[in-house]
């Protein structure tokens, strides 16, 4: 079943539903953590599950004679082997994420054709972060330098056309495409307004429904959602939330995702005696948010869990879902 019909039939039946985001594993590792993470939530009905895809990185290794060597890396591969695990163990719908980093519009046809054969129908299409120790994202030269045009590449093959111009008529994909918004606008981008602009730019290419960023303020999230409104983005949004696990991301997910941190969730965390209390309070705050949320009419509620679940079961018992 495609995400978008999943979004309307929660909403018409009045029956909000969760989704979760995992990592595929480390290169080397199995899929026995991914599995124990899901395990922990199936009993809970998720709507679907997203898989994240991660771009190549730069390691340097010194060689025998002394000079460093630059190896081109992946640490994270099998986004899409990940998700066609997941879909056939479980029988749950599968959103694996596909980047314009590091690839080119060849790469991500390829990519599409081996989904479209899995059976699976629905990707988030995002631009995706610059390379780890880079200023900014640079495109591939062959590929996309923004999710709008990778939102009409899929669109163009689910129109059955392909990248070397030869129409399909005999076969055409039928992927329901998200995208990523920005409750507190993306970091590159000079303010909210030019940001909602680029969000509008990937709706009208074709998106079907927006996930956000995450935000630890509700009232944010909804006043998002109204200023999408107010511009012609009628298209669904799942509030994008992450539970407080540690004293340290105080700091550290301000630098890494430009989100602004309710004084009271601050000063909460910073009474804290050590992480286990933190993540309590990081439980309590997911409930409290979520019930905002849930009250305000969106019909399902996005969890990042960097594939630690325990706190997300908690916040679900504690949301009644």
């Amino acid at each position: 079943m495609k995400v978008i019909d999943i979004i309307n039939n929660a909403k018409a039946e009045g029956k909000p539903r969760f989704s979760f985001e995992l990592l595929p594993p480390l290169k080397g590792d199995g899929t026995e953590k991914i599995f124990n993470a899901i395990d922990t939530l199936m009993p809970y009905n998720p709507a679907f599950i997203n898989v994240t895809c991660h771009r190549e990185e730069v390691k340097y290794t010194e060689r025998p004679d002394g000079l460093i060597q630059k190896h081109i890396v992946r640490r994270r591969p099998g986004t899409t082997g990940v998700s066609a695990a997941i879909k056939q163990r479980y029988g749950v719908e599968v959103v694996p994420h596909v980047i314009c980093g590091g690839q080119t519009k060849y790469d991500i046809e390829d990519t599409l054709i081996d989904l479209d054969f899995l059976g699976i129908q629905n990707v988030l299409a995002l631009r995706g972060d610059a390379m780890p120790g880079a200023h900014r994202f640079v495109a591939n030269k062959e590929g996309h330098a923004n999710a709008d045009a990778l939102v009409r590449q899929i669109m163009d093959m689910n129109n059955g056309n392909f990248i070397d111009g030869e129409p399909n008529t005999s076969h055409k994909t039928d992927f329901c495409i998200g995208v990523a918004g920005y409750p507190e606008k993306h970091v590159e981008s000079p303010n909210t307004l030019t940001d909602l602009g680029y969000l509008k730019q990937k709706v009208d290419a074709g998106a079907e429904y927006i996930a956000t960023q995450i935000s630890y303020d509700a009232d944010t999230i909804i006043q998002f959602r109204d200023r999408c409104e107010e511009i012609g983005i009628n298209v669904p949004i799942l509030p994008g939330l992450k539970p407080f696990a540690t004293k340290t991301q105080l700091t550290v997910l301000p630098q890494t995702f430009a989100v602004d941190l309710p004084q009271e969730l601050v000063d909460k965390v910073l009474a804290c005696k050590d992480n286990d209390e933190v993540k309590q309070v990081g439980i309590e705050w997911g409930i409290k948010q979520g019930e905002k949320l849930l009250a305000a009419g969106f019909p399902v509620l996005h969890f990042y869990t960097m594939t630690r679940t325990y706190q997300v079961e908690q916040i679900l018992k504690g949301l009644g879902l």
